[in-house]
């Protein structure tokens, strides 16, 4: 088999008496990313550095073991809704859903309607793979049935490009993105020697638990600029979100992840408004036995472009209430290049 070009599947394990495959997208250049229909999963991205060395540059398992003990949500696809909830609850009019509490008193990442965990159907065609999922009215808490696909193409310019596409039966909020843990220097170093620009001067204000206050401040000392991210991080870690600048986000690079010594750089995409800056302070996930894997707080961190968190409890934040048969439709793309500095 011609291995340039491809798009081949083979069975990765079993999950509630259903057959999980591993997907694996191979460019003209050899460069593959390998996907999951657990959880529509991003397992590896593997890249080239500045001497040409193909290593992976995203957090995942060698076994499907992995995954299904995972509680950090690495690779994975989120929804219904990404991000944290206020109380478990919203209103769509007058009446009031109540959700999982699975982060204190609050929802986050929709708690056990979790995509994260969810089994998809798939399809191959040329040069995606699509993902296919029916979320039933009422799982979780979320009202309507909801049909999703997800679908990702790999490019000969090592573009990883994910597509989010939903429409529901009755209005639900929606929100999309995915959960990979990226780290340029493929572990080599901890994220604190990576350099991270966001094309963003404002942020969403939040408490203690992160949930938004409702306020937009000045991103301030929130801001990278040039500055390795162990150098802003002096405090602990950031779980942030971030509102892009300007309204063609999908057009211009809305973030760039930068390691030295590799070479590698990361710029991200978006047709979302803005994008959650989380630097694993929690990652604390491992595959123990023959296929030893165990990662820590910042081996990894996540550019996790989104709605606004707790959108449906916040009238002035972008709409995530998507009303019956109103589609949903959203991007993110991971661009991966290398570059050599100029002394």
């Amino acid at each position: 088999m011609n291995p340039l070009n491809t798009i081949v599947y083979e069975p990765f394990g079993w999950y509630a008496e259903k057959e999980i495959f591993k997907f694996t997208l191979t460019n003209v250049h050899g460069n593959y990313v390998e996907l999951l229909n657990y959880g529509a999963i991003v397992k590896s991205i593997v890249v080239p550095d500045k001497n040409g060395n193909k290593e992976n540059v995203v957090l995942g398992f060698p076994t499907l073991e992995g995954y299904i003990k995972d509680k950090s949500y690495i690779g994975a696809t989120v929804g219904r809704f990404a991000n944290r909830i206020n109380n478990a609850e919203f209103s769509i009019e007058d009446k009031t859903y109540y959700l999982d509490k699975n982060d204190g008193k609050n929802n986050n990442h929709s708690g056990s309607a979790g995509f994260n965990s969810k089994i998809f159907d798939f399809s191959i065609k040329e040069d995606a793979v699509i993902f296919t999922l029916e979320n039933e009215n009422g799982d979780g808490g979320f009202p309507g049935n909801l049909k999703t696909k997800v679908i990702y193409k790999w490019t000969d310019k090592n573009e990883l490009k994910i597509e989010f596409l939903a429409v529901a039966d009755e209005s639900t909020p929606i929100n999309f993105t995915n959960h990979s843990y990226f780290n340029l220097s493929a572990c080599a170093e901890k994220i604190q020697h990576h350099y991270l620009n966001i094309q963003a001067n404002k942020i969403v204000e939040s408490t203690e638990d992160y949930i938004p206050t409702g306020r937009i401040i000045p991103a301030e000392n929130c801001s990278f600029y040039h500055y390795k991210l162990g150098d802003v991080m002096k405090d602990g870690g950031i779980n942030t979100y971030y509102i892009f600048n300007g309204n063609n986000a999908d057009e211009d690079s809305v973030c760039e992840l930068f390691e030295e010594i590799s070479g590698r750089i990361m710029r991200v995409f978006t047709s979302y408004p803005g994008v959650q800056l989380y630097t694993g302070d929690y990652l604390n996930s491992a595959v123990i036995g023959e296929h030893y894997k165990f990662y820590e707080p910042f081996d990894g961190l996540c550019l996790e472009c989104q709605y606004y968190p707790d959108s449906p409890n916040h009238a002035h934040f972008p709409n995530t209430i998507f009303k019956a048969e109103q589609v949903y439709n959203e991007t993110i793309t991971y661009a991966f290049d290398v570059v050599t500095l100029e002394n």
